[in-house]
């Protein structure tokens, strides 16, 4: 069982800023400063509003379905894994990726950015397995005030991006992005392997 600081950590990692902040300025660059500010409101209550749902959802789906936690946990490693793998070569990439650019629309634009910017498929995944492994109810308070905690700092981070990716910060962000997504290589096998111990393949 994974206490507070590590369901933040593991939330930190899949759902949190890092992966948000240069999507978020690329994709806004063009918005005036309250617009963009509007959109990030907006996006951090959708964030909110559909994390929520996908937990009880996804929680009674899987009791449903007859899918097993490490069913659910292998998923969770591969997916993951393809991803980080993907986000570490990416840096060797000679041509920057391509972003389309936003709906008009205020609200297509608000579900662009949240899926899969804000909540990726494993970060979604993580939050359903955390609160179907729980057993009682004030782990799944806590489980869930971690996930919107983290929500939150996303709040934040597109609030200020455009101020954050600049000189010095970028070069720090750009250093911690290149050590996150090697750990997030390493953490989506830690998964894998959280999910073979579950079925008593590897010893704890």
């Amino acid at each position: 069982m994974l206490d507070a600081s590590q369901i933040l950590t593991l939330f930190f990692v899949t759902l949190g800023p890092f992966k948000i902040l240069g999507p978020f300025v690329r994709m806004t660059h063009h918005l005036d400063e309250g617009v963009a500010r509007g959109l990030a409101l907006r996006v951090f209550l959708v964030s909110v509003c559909s994390l929520l749902v996908a937990a009880f959802l996804g929680r009674a789906l899987l009791d449903k379905w007859g899918v097993s936690i490490p069913a659910l946990l292998i998923a969770v490693g591969i997916i993951f894994f393809l991803v980080a793998i993907r986000m570490v070569l990416a840096q060797y990439d000679p041509e920057p990726a391509t972003v389309t650019p936003l709906p008009e629309s205020p609200w297509a634009a608000t579900l662009r950015l949240t899926f899969p910017t804000v909540l990726t498929p494993y970060g979604i995944a993580s939050v359903i397995a955390l609160v179907a492994l729980a057993m009682e109810p004030a782990r799944v308070g806590m489980i869930l005030g971690v996930a919107v905690t983290v929500m939150v700092v996303n709040l934040v981070a597109m609030l200020f991006a455009r101020k954050i990716l600049r000189g010095l910060t970028l070069l720090v962000l750009q250093l911690l992005g290149a050590v996150l997504g090697v750990l997030q290589v390493a953490l989506s096998i830690q998964i894998i392997l959280w999910a073979l111990q579950e079925l008593g393949v590897l010893a704890v």
